[in-house]
């Protein structure tokens, strides 16, 4: 079973209160004002990358699009908006019957973005999409930064596994949505059953130092995980004295021991003792796996240690240091009238600093040099250049309400690291700069 079947099987509760409450008001003054019909574009995109980084991972698609598949209001919720006084009698009358039935359109999920890439466009009318803002840019921020602090973890790691382990650093949901964002970044898997049920991520687990300190001895736990999960199994060696555990360990486990976990102290200095010790003993083919705050940084920190594995918290799931991606969702054309035939016409908001934007229904493409190297992100409005037509980014997503493009979770893991490998070697760097490619505009 792939992962988009499965997410389907679970199943999504409707979405359609995780909004605010002047996306509804909106819709009840444009259905009084006879505007709420008008065919309009809405853009999710961000004006800038959080500071020092230098491309942005698009994460969250596939739940955008389970949350506007299941966006819809049931008695129970419209009777709290009648009760709260939040909209009048028409309007419920009209949530009653919503169901989004326009066009969506965006960068393939695990794809980069820069500075202004219109990473999705939702089109229908205006009420339909306006409705859509909160839910859409609640996903995208969250698992955008989630999935942004996994690749470059994931550059950092070259090519070592990594563990997602920060369900006990975050939300209990949003630690579902972090371990599938951290997938698609690059993380090998989880801690977190409920991600491992929902989405098929990979799950791993064996024991925490709860479980050595429940016995009499350090032995006596070793005995009793080994005997319960195999020799294969990874026994944490940092509760007492490392190197009277890794003895232990090896004795009781032998030299089929799966792998040793570190979770204190100087690690780059105990894993080379570690590793040394292990070798000396005969278990060379045990592995060593290394916790404790890791971050991007840390791991590359510990590039020249006998490392196998990282496993990766709370740095993880709040961003590592950027929890949100600050996407916004404007409008940026609509027609003049309800009539189906009405032209679009490109509005924007004009703001003095750095909140205005360009109107107008977008393209995006990315110009490569003759190595076939990112180079430029390239946005227009008008016709898009014979050059770029084979480089567009815009995806169909959703066809007059219906979903086209659901995909296994482990295709957008592969198209990032795609994406990734085609930018300048320098997107790789963990030292802060500027994106690095510019963004154009046509």
């Amino acid at each position: 079973m792939n992962t988009a079947d499965l997410g389907r099987r679970v199943g999504v509760p409707s979405t359609a209160l995780f909004t605010d409450q002047y996306e509804l008001t909106m819709v009840q003054a444009a259905l009084k004002a006879g505007t709420a019909d008008r065919h309009s574009v809405f853009e999710a995109f961000t004006r800038r990358l959080p500071e020092g980084r230098r491309y942005g991972v698009v994460a969250g698609t596939g739940r955008v699009l389970d949350a506007v598949e299941n966006f819809h209001f049931d008695d129970e919720m419209i009777g709290f908006l009648r009760q709260q006084g939040i909209v009048d009698e028409p309007t419920l009358e009209w949530l009653a019957g919503y169901r989004f039935s326009g066009d969506i359109w965006g960068y393939p999920e695990g794809e980069v973005y820069f500075p202004g890439s219109p990473i999705l466009r939702v089109e229908g009318s205006f009420a339909e999409c306006v409705l859509l803002e909160t839910v859409i840019l609640s996903i995208l921020n969250h698992d955008s930064a989630i999935a942004a602090a996994a690749s470059r973890m994931s550059a950092a790691a070259g090519g070592r596994r990594l563990i997602e382990m920060g369900a006990r650093r975050t939300h209990e949901l949003s630690a579902v949505a972090s371990a599938r964002a951290a997938y698609v970044g690059g993380f090998d898997a989880t801690s977190d059953l409920a991600a491992g049920f929902r989405w098929a991520i990979p799950t791993v687990g064996t024991s925490a130092h709860a479980f050595t300190l429940l016995h009499d001895s350090e032995r006596d736990a070793f005995r009793a995980q080994v005997d319960s999960l195999g020799r294969g199994t990874t026994l944490l060696v940092d509760t007492y004295d490392v190197t009277e555990a890794v003895r232990a360990a090896v004795e009781i486990a032998g030299p089929e021991l799966g792998a040793v976990r570190i979770d204190s102290g100087d690690l780059l200095l105990v894993a080379h003792r570690v590793r040394q010790q292990l070798d000396e003993l005969g278990a060379t083919g045990t592995k060593i796996v290394v916790t404790s705050d890791l971050d991007e940084y840390a791991i590359a920190s510990l590039a020249a240690a006998p490392v196998d594995a990282y496993g990766v918290g709370t740095q993880l799931v709040t961003g590592s240091g950027h929890p949100t991606c600050s996407m916004v969702y404007k409008l940026v054309a609509r027609a003049g009238s309800a009539e189906p035939d009405a032209p679009l016409v490109p509005v924007a908001k004009k703001s003095l600093g750095a909140k205005s934007s360009v109107g107008g229904r977008k393209w995006a493409a990315r110009r490569t040099d003759e190595h076939g190297v990112a180079e430029a992100e390239v946005i227009g409005t008008g016709p898009v250049p014979a050059e770029l037509a084979d480089r567009q980014l815009l995806v169909e997503l959703v066809r007059d309400g219906e979903v086209v493009a659901r995909e296994p979770l482990d295709a957008v893991r592969e198209r990032h690291v795609a994406a990734r490998a085609g930018l300048p070697m320098s997107a790789i760097q963990l030292s802060r700069g500027e994106p690095v490619i510019p963004t154009e505009y046509a």
